[in-house]
């Protein structure tokens, strides 16, 4: 049997067993496979790969696997433009914003205050968060294995347990968006863009002891 040596990066561990996480493992597999099946093998839905390296080198998901390979699996990158070294996408998602669901709800205000757009409504159901995903180009935020597994979603991070500050934490620096912070720029309530406004504009909407403190106003 076809034999080789494994390496899944970054949130793919999320889909494998302890004793593959963050490390080279050796596998085998039946017959002949592609290396698309040979990833849904291992457990990693492929819609959440971006790059296959086999031995150094990038092929497609149809690449058949053969004895002695080493192979590398990369998740989604949402920083980094790979257009020219990947096979598997040719236009990779460049502007970032996100969907949470329900059980990200803690992490939306944090991340508003931060400037990133993150839509969020306890409303939605799972198929509104793939539709809207899929229709504004938004990465799914969730703690739901089996949720990022559906064949639609093309960009999503499970998002391990811990407090707010750890998981917006964990998003910033897996996606490398240190650079995109923008404090204070975007509404906590309704998600859009702060805009500078006279305040002959809002003046009617200004409480007097406000308008004694303050000269300007978002």
């Amino acid at each position: 049997m076809p034999t080789g040596k494994f390496r899944f990066y970054e949130e793919l561990n999320n889909f494998l067993p302890d004793n593959r996480k963050k490390v080279d493992f050796e596998a085998e597999f039946n017959g002949r496979q592609s290396i698309k099946d040979i990833i849904e093998e291992c457990g990693v839905p492929p819609t959440k790969v971006d790059l296959v390296l086999i031995n150094g080198k990038s092929v497609d998901f149809n690449y058949i696997f053969q004895d002695g390979d080493r192979v590398s699996v990369y998740p989604v990158f949402e920083s980094f433009n790979i257009q020219n070294v990947s096979l598997l996408r040719s236009f990779p998602l460049r502007r970032i914003q996100f969907i949470a669901d329900i059980h990200m709800e803690k992490i939306v205000k944090p991340m508003r205050m931060l400037g990133f757009d993150i839509d969020f409504n306890g409303s939605y159901t799972t198929q509104d968060i793939i539709e809207k995903s899929i229709q504004e180009k938004r990465i799914i935020l969730t703690t739901r294995k089996e949720l990022l597994k559906s064949k639609s979603i093309t960009h999503g991070m499970l998002i391990r347990p811990g407090t707010a500050v750890e998981q917006v934490k964990t998003i910033i620096d897996d996606l490398d968006i240190n650079d995109r912070i923008k404090p204070f720029s975007r509404c906590l309530r309704c998600n859009d863009q702060l805009e500078n406004r006279q305040t002959k504009q809002i003046l009617d909407r200004i409480l007097p002891e406000t308008k004694r403190i303050l000269e300007k106003y978002l």
